[in-house]
């Protein structure tokens, strides 16, 4: 979701001379967003177009930035990002009103297309190891909030200025002044629960090693982080030239359950740490029928 750290490479990776019949895939660079990346861009040439692959750009905002200078095609986004990070609207909890939200406005402001979104909602959450759980006695954000003043927080930079992300907490719960806040990359997270730097840490609830680790995620009990349902944004000018861009990502998005995309991310993070285009050459084999 998303939501995760900060971009590194520099917009201007994005461009580049593509062929003129190309379709331009990109993806942030975390693992979830490189196996839909990955996935749309195999599901494209094997509906016979021809896919330029620009994956792990970063951030949203240099994703976005380069489908709107027309650099990029399409990429994998999520509804609560959209609504919260790039449309800059309030939250909500329904997954049909935020999707029904991003879609309309989207299509008004920016000329893009959302498709179909998958299942699986990859909310934000704070998760910790079972024994600090138990220590503070801990079931609910409320919970974390309260006891906020002898935890740890492992965090990516991003997490603490998004409205969706630390502030959007504070202001939903009170509270979650944490004893030290630990910045770490995104992929660092879980090694600061396990290496005893951090007592909580921010998680995404499709993260494979909340399975690898047998992580407690806290409950949203005041519901502060909208639904975050992934599906495939594609600018309007390139849907039109290509219209099968729809139909061929449209029916593989069903397959995409919570269980099956914390699966795939703890192939890819996990003790294994497969590359994701052979998850996904594996993951399109074993549902050829569908794909």
């Amino acid at each position: 979701m998303v939501l995760r750290g900060i971009g590194t490479l520099a917009a201007a990776t994005v461009a580049g001379c593509a062929h003129s019949d190309s379709i331009r895939v990109g993806s942030k660079n975390f693992s979830e967003e490189l196996f839909l990346g990955e996935l749309y861009a195999q599901l494209l040439e094997k509906s016979g177009l021809h896919v330029e692959r620009k994956l792990e750009l970063g951030s949203t905002q240099i994703a976005m930035e380069a489908m709107q200078r027309g650099e990029l095609d399409l990429y994998p986004e999520y509804t609560g990002t959209a609504l919260l990070v790039v449309l800059k609207l309030q939250a909500a909890g329904n997954p049909r009103t935020v999707y029904s939200t991003v879609k309309r406005e989207f299509e008004k402001r920016y000329a893009i297309t959302w498709l179909d979104p998958s299942p699986f909602d990859d909310t934000q959450a704070i998760a910790a190891t079972h024994a600090v759980a138990q220590r503070y006695n801990l079931r609910t954000l409320s919970d974390v909030s309260r006891a906020a003043p002898q935890l740890r927080l492992a965090v990516t930079a991003e997490f603490l200025n998004r409205p969706d992300g630390l502030p959007g907490l504070r202001r939903a719960y009170g509270g979650f002044n944490f004893k030290e806040i630990v910045q770490v990359d995104i992929g660092l997270r879980y090694q600061a629960l396990q290496n005893n730097r951090a007592d909580v840490a921010v998680a995404f609830s499709t993260d494979g090693e909340i399975v690898e680790y047998s992580l407690v995620v806290f409950e949203d009990d005041k519901h502060a982080f909208p639904p975050y349902q992934a599906a495939p944004i594609v600018r309007d000018a390139v849907l039109q030239k290509f219209p099968s861009i729809a139909p061929t990502l449209n029916k593989i998005a069903p397959l995409l359950d919570e269980t099956t995309i914390r699966n795939i991310n703890l192939a890819i993070n996990g003790p294994q740490k497969r590359e994701p285009a052979d998850v996904v050459r594996e993951f399109l084999q074993k549902h050829a029928q569908g794909a």
